[in-house]
């Protein structure tokens, strides 16, 4: 899950950075308001992967099985 979610976070950065030169540039509002709302929905997956991470960690120790969570944290992946 660490590195996945360290990848995610590089490839967030650099979104970042890309509106930065937009904004620099002098690029179109809509333009930046585009990639703003990417990098927007792309923190947002990332935090919804931590609290997967947690529902996770808290259901193992208390003995929930791995194929009992799994219907969980796929739905929150997928509309989270």
């Amino acid at each position: 899950h660490k590195r996945a979610l360290i990848l995610r976070l590089k490839r967030i950065e650099g979104q970042l950075r890309g509106v930065q030169r937009l904004v620099e540039g002098e690029a179109s509002c809509e333009s930046i308001a585009q990639q703003l709302s990417a990098s927007r929905r792309a923190l947002d997956k990332a935090y919804h992967t931590m609290v997967g991470c947690l529902i996770e960690l808290q259901l193992t120790d208390k003995g929930v099985a791995q194929a009992d969570m799994k219907p969980v944290l796929d739905m929150l992946a997928r509309y989270g």
